[in-house]
């Protein structure tokens, strides 16, 4: 149910009206048609998966089937309380996305954001594994595996990519940042198939396919949305007026940070925050005085 991430946080971005869609124009056709399509990619590679397809790198590899008796009965006992629970945390992490948008137009201080999401998730994990976990060992860590996919988690998974998404949604929004998470299914495929030696099977492949095809056209969807804000901008600029009368300097009001960020060849930008202006007004002329000559 995690595939479908994307069009949960594509339905929420409307409802919150943080994404206009208008069906006649050919930027939100593309970006509805693009997150079904890349949810439907993610959803061939999970429930398809057809015939074998054969790599030269795991073509002489022969993977150990494990001698473990299947528990069909006991995996299929608690699918529905499974799915339910999936479905809730989709929800909670398509919110997540969402309410980062929000908060990023009030506090943009996106390290000391970033620092409060992973405090209160280590704080819910600590209430979670306190109800789960009966057993002192639960809580141990040695120098092993176990550290290092902790320092891991922590690390990349948690601080780094909360802040580089806290990046994304801040310039492109919720919709743009959800829309490369299909991608962890095909680099998983990919780094199995290294390293494991997995199969990859055709339902993969297909799937893959579907996804980038989406994923392409919810960027050129968000590209030209993009890029039609930015001319609607300059458009609304005031323009330099000339003043017949003074030295020839018209009023000429602009954004302060405009001329910065034009200078430093930095472009327009989106945030909401308020910004001095700067007005020239002309500066009149003196007339001069014409003394009549003396008899």
């Amino acid at each position: 149910m995690s595939n479908i991430l994307p069009a949960m946080t594509f339905v929420m971005a409307v409802l919150c009206r943080m994404e206009k869609v208008d069906l006649k124009k050919i930027r939100c056709q593309a970006k509805v048609v693009g997150t079904l399509v890349t949810v439907a990619g993610a959803m061939l590679m999970t429930l398809y998966k057809g015939p074998i397809m054969e790599m030269v790198w795991t073509k002489h590899v022969h993977p150990q089937r494990s001698s473990a008796p299947e528990t069909t009965d006991s995996s299929d006992k608690d699918w529905l309380k499974g799915s339910i629970f999936v479905i809730i945390a989709t929800l909670a992490w398509a919110a997540l996305f969402v309410l980062q948008a929000v908060t990023l137009k009030q506090y943009s201080a996106q390290l000391s954001l970033t620092t409060l999401i992973c405090f209160m998730g280590t704080l819910q994990a600590i209430a979670v594994t306190l109800v789960m976990e009966h057993k002192l060992s639960a809580w141990s860590i040695g120098w092993d595996m176990n550290l290092l996919a902790a320092a891991y988690a922590g690390i990349v998974t948690s601080s780094i990519a909360y802040y580089v998404q806290g990046l994304v949604i801040r310039r492109r929004g919720p919709v743009f940042a959800s829309a490369f998470s299909p991608l962890m299914m095909i680099i998983v495929a990919i780094m199995g198939s290294f390293i494991l030696a997995e199969k990859i099977y055709l339902g993969g492949v297909l799937g893959a396919v579907l996804i980038v095809v989406g994923l392409y056209s919810v960027l050129w969807g968000k590209y030209k949305e993009h890029k039609e804000m930015k001319e609607s901008i300059v458009m609304a600029l005031p323009l330099t007026s000339k003043n017949s009368e003074g030295n020839g300097e018209g009023m000429d009001i602009k954004n302060k940070d405009q001329r910065e960020k034009e200078a430093n060849g930095m472009g327009l930008s989106t945030s909401h925050d308020q910004s001095a202006m700067e007005v020239r007004f002309p500066i009149p002329e003196t007339p001069m005085k014409v003394e009549a000559p003396n008899a």
